[in-house]
């Protein structure tokens, strides 16, 4: 009998399960202390309003209340200007500003909400983020017992 579009989490995405499995790095996307804030060109100040901790973004994408979790994200300096808005903005850690495509977006989110993968995110790199995804239907049986029994995201040592 097919499978019907319920059952499959990827109907409305345009990548396959295939073209997010495994470990990816994605640099250069979260909000550091080294995000360059809007200047004031009249002034040569930066606005009090852009000004933010890695520490108080993080906290504040942590107080977000969903079951996705939250990344510290740079804000454009558009948006900071225009609405006199932080420097930081808070985002799903699968969001296409990470991930660098919708498509892969809406991959990682179908993923993430599939019981038959595991995704885990790693953000405690220097603006990096490592997002893991595992087909649990492929895992071995001692594996599945623990949803992310198989993640080593990076070694520093």
């Amino acid at each position: 009998m097919p499978e019907k579009q319920g059952d499959d989490p990827f109907h409305d995405c345009e990548l396959d399960p295939e073209a997010i499995l495994g470990t990816h790095t994605f640099e250069d996307v979260l909000f550091t202390n080294g995000t360059e804030p809007p200047v004031n060109v009249f002034t040569g100040e930066t606005p009090a309003h852009s000004q933010a901790t890695v520490e108080e973004a993080e906290e504040f994408a942590a107080s977000i209340d969903t079951e996705t979790p939250q990344i510290a994200l740079p804000a454009s300096v558009e948006s900071q200007v225009e609405t006199q808005s932080k420097p930081d903005t808070a985002a799903a850690f699968f969001h296409f500003k990470v991930t660098g495509s919708l498509e892969r977006h809406r991959a990682y989110h179908a993923a993430y909400g599939a019981d038959s993968f595991a995704v885990d995110f790693d953000n405690q790199r220097v603006n990096s983020i490592l997002l893991y995804v595992g087909n649990l239907s492929r895992l071995s049986d001692e594996y599945q017992t623990s949803p992310f029994p198989l993640i080593h995201l990076y070694d520093e040592g």
